[in-house]
């Protein structure tokens, strides 16, 4: 735990020091915006990343940056290189907005708990009952993320001592590399990486397993405050843009959009319609209920953000986070 502790530190420190740098939005970002998404990672709204739905919709350019987590979308928001993040894990938000960083949450991009976690290797033959065996292993995991919360939800609720364990900050796609080498005893991540992860290991929890613990996984579309009440009436349209295209998946003959979002995740068809398999990406209207950022999601900030202070990963928490969200524009969104 010491080694994810320092290393978090150095997330802490280094984005209260980035805060300084963000610019004010200028006239700039009428004629181009910066979008941060993810590899391996698909969703209905890479349709309209590779068709220049965006793109047309918004009048403007849209530049599509990916990343490989989502404390590296915290700090290029934090430096003002990316406007939106598009799946920004709700950990590492946290973890940016308790350092200071004025960013909120304005939709939930989607909802995944088959779609991230641990994974134990085989040989290990490690599962729920003998779980105190993890102790003295080695772990990959990307710290600051989900998965990193997960991890510590996992091992608190199993009552393992993680600081016996040797654990390395790794992102997924590494990770699963090494494992499939015999060189980790645990990793954990999400998406395609996961995928290649279970077929040398076991999980402890499925997801079902994970949301009665309280491990609530999703990502949310974030943005600087600043930036998003300069630019209201792009930012609902790009919303709402996200929405049709969530929509259409749902409800059309998809084949044709799943190849389209398999280019454009690094993926093929057969693994992109699994992973997708495993996500649900809420309406509108559900986004607005008492679930989600109708106060759901800002009790869950609060909830993950104390947990993070009692494991030593970050020194403090706000009072609460309800400025850390804003439907505003979801619901500007809504009527368009």
């Amino acid at each position: 735990m010491k080694i994810i502790i320092a290393q978090l530190n150095k997330i802490y420190l280094a984005s209260l020091l980035s805060i300084t740098a963000i610019s004010n939005a200028s006239a700039s970002y009428a004629e181009d915006i910066t979008v941060a998404y993810f590899l391996e990672w698909p969703t209905p709204s890479q349709f309209a990343q590779v068709k220049k739905i965006y793109d047309d919709t918004l009048g403007v350019n849209v530049k599509w940056v990916s990343f490989d987590s989502g404390t590296a979308m915290s700090a290029a928001m934090a430096s003002g290189d990316v406007h939106i993040s598009f799946s920004h894990g709700i950990p590492p938000f946290v973890i940016a907005a308790s350092a200071g960083q004025d960013l909120q949450v304005v939709d939930v991009a989607v909802s995944y708990a088959e779609n991230d976690n641990c994974v134990v290797r085989s040989s290990l033959e490690i599962d729920k009952e003998n779980v105190q065996e993890l102790e003295g292993k080695q772990v990959a995991i990307p710290i600051g993320t989900a998965a990193h919360y997960g991890f510590l939800k996992q091992m608190q609720h199993f009552g393992v001592n993680t600081a016996t364990m040797k654990i390395v900050d790794m992102a997924p796609s590494d990770s699963a590399a090494a494992f499939a080498n015999g060189n980790l005893d645990m990793v954990c991540g999400w998406g395609g990486a996961l995928r290649r992860m279970k077929e040398h290991g076991n999980v402890l929890m499925n997801g079902a397993e994970k949301e009665k613990l309280g491990i609530q996984v999703f990502d949310a579309t974030t943005v600087s405050a600043e930036w998003a009440q300069e630019n209201d009436e792009l930012l609902s349209k790009f919303l709402k843009v996200t929405a049709d295209m969530n929509a259409r998946f749902d409800t059309r003959d998809n084949d044709k959009m799943l190849a389209v979002i398999a280019t454009a995740s690094g993926m093929k068809i057969k693994s992109t319609r699994e992973t997708m398999s495993g996500f649900k990406f809420p309406g509108i209207n559900e986004q607005l209920s008492d679930k989600w950022l109708g106060g759901g999601t800002q009790k869950f900030l609060k909830e993950v953000a104390d947990f993070f202070v009692k494991q030593g990963v970050i020194p403090k928490a706000r009072n609460n986070y309800n400025e850390a969200v804003d439907a505003s524009y979801l619901q500007a969104a809504a009527k368009m």
